[in-house]
This record gives C-alpha cells, sequence and structure tokens, in this order.
C-alpha cells in the first residue's frame, strides 16, 4: 500500500509538472506568436520606412536637379545682367559724347550767328529805325482815319435814329387817328343799323 501510495503521489507530481510545462508552452507559444505579430509589424514598418526612404530620395534628387537648375538660370541670369550693364554703359557713352558733339556744334553756331549778327548790325539798325519811323507815322494816320470814321458813323447813326424815332411817333399818331375813325364810322354804322332795324319794324307794324 505504501509502494502505490507513493507512484500515485509521484505520478500526481509529474502530472502536475506535466501540465505546468504545458501551460509553460504554451504561454512560450503565445508569447512566440505575440513576437511573431510584432516581426510582422517590424517589417511592414521597415517596409514603409523603406518606401519613404526611396521616395525622399527621389524627391532628393529631383531637388538637387532643380537646384542646379536654378543655378543654371543664376549663372546666365548673372551672365546676362553684366551683358546689360556693358550695353548700357556703353550706350551711355556715346549718348554723351553725341551730346557734346551737338553742344560743340551748337556753340560753334551761335558763335556765327553773334558773328553775321555783328556784320549787319548797323545797316540794318538804320534801315530798321527808318521804317520804323515811317510804322509809327501810319499808324498815327490809320488812328486819325479810323477816329473819324468811327465819328461819322456814329452821327450818320445817330441821324437815322432820330428819323426813325420822328417816323415811328409820326405812325402811332396817324393809327390813332384812323382808330378814331373807326371807331365814328362803326358808331355811324350802328345807328344806321338801327335806325333801319326800326323802319323795318313800323312797316311791319303798318301792314
Amino acid at each position: 500500500m505504501d509502494d502505490s501510495g507513493a507512484i500515485l503521489c509521484q505520478i500526481s507530481w509529474l502530472k502536475d509538472t506535466l501540465d505546468q510545462v504545458n501551460e509553460e508552452i504554451e504561454a512560450n507559444i503565445q508569447i512566440t506568436r505575440e513576437i511573431e505579430s510584432e516581426i510582422v509589424k517590424c517589417t511592414e514598418i521597415e517596409t514603409a520606412l523603406a518606401v519613404n526612404e526611396c521616395e525622399l530620395t527621389k524627391s532628393l534628387y529631383v531637388s538637387q536637379f532643380e537646384i542646379d537648375g536654378l543655378l543654371s538660370v543664376t549663372r546666365n541670369s548673372n551672365i546676362s545682367v553684366r551683358f546689360l550693364e556693358e550695353e548700357i554703359f556703353s550706350l551711355r557713352n556715346k549718348r554723351d559724347d553725341m551730346l557734346k558733339v551737338i553742344n560743340e556744334k551748337r556753340q560753334r553756331f551761335l558763335m556765327l550767328c553773334l558773328e553775321f549778327q555783328k556784320d549787319i548790325a548797323n545797316d540794318e539798325l538804320v534801315t530798321l529805325m527808318s521804317e520804323k519811323g515811317i510804322l509809327e507815322n501810319e499808324v498815327y494816320l490809320l488812328d486819325r482815319k479810323n477816329n473819324a470814321l468811327k465819328n461819322s458813323i456814329l452821327a450818320f447813326a445817330e441821324d437815322i435814329l432820330v428819323d426813325l424815332h420822328d417816323s415811328n411817333s409820326a405812325l402811332q399818331a396817324e393809327i390813332q387817328s384812323e382808330d378814331l375813325e373807326n371807331e365814328s364810322v362803326l358808331k355811324d354804322i350802328e345807328v344806321l343799323q338801327n335806325m333801319l332795324h326800326s323802319t323795318i319794324v313800323a312797316d311791319n307794324g303798318r301792314q
């Protein structure tokens, strides 16, 4: 009996140990599954990071290409700017030279004009003064003739206005006289009409 009890106790211990081992194995299997799931997630993250790295690398190459293009454009622009500045400087120099030549020619022309005026000043001055006196005399005579003509026109206009006023007064008097005559004739006609009416009425009464 004692041996059987010992065996049973040992079997029970072994079973408990086996159950414990099985539980640990299940726990390890669950942990392994979780680790595998984490590995899968890490792999996905790593893949996504690799894709992002590829896209960033591509963007970096594109940006570098654009920067190189912009640097090239900037260099060309700087060259164009320097060329334009040189052209502007050259044009300004040409303009200054032309202005200088024009000013020199203008000064020479003015000097020639002054010399020419000096040469003809004496003769022309006498002639101009003489012509000025003649013109002033003619202007004076024309002013006198103009004033005389103006006075004659004013006197003629005044005479015409007086004649018109007298004629208007006479015409108004004649009109008034004719109006009075017309009123008298109308009264006579009215009297004759009344008399004719009375005669007609009297004749009718006799009949």
